[in-house]
């Protein structure tokens, strides 16, 4: 799944408290910090939807510092990978 999380508020506090719940949790795969509706995207993998299910109300309902969350199922990869093209400078 990909889930866009909120927080309640911006606070530098609660941003730091999300990160490390995030480096914390084997369910999540990819966490980033992000611009836009959400303040977090994370890419989260369980077992079964009742796995999931469970993950949500420890993870998401039980945190009072998040505002609210929206979870996207992922049908299909199709591509996948984090590389990054760079392109390496001839050496002088």
């Amino acid at each position: 799944m990909l889930v866009l999380v909120s927080l309640e508020r911006e606070r530098s506090d609660m941003i730091d408290d999300f990160k490390k719940a995030i480096k914390s949790s084997a369910e999540v795969i990819n966490g980033f910090y992000v611009t836009g509706d959400a303040d977090f995207v994370l890419y989260i993998t369980t077992r079964s939807m009742e796995e999931y299910e469970q993950f949500t109300r420890r993870f998401f309902y039980d945190n009072p510092n998040i505002k609210g969350c929206k979870t996207i199922v992922i049908m299909d990869r199709a591509k996948a990978g984090f590389a990054v093209p760079i392109e390496i400078p001839p050496e002088a």
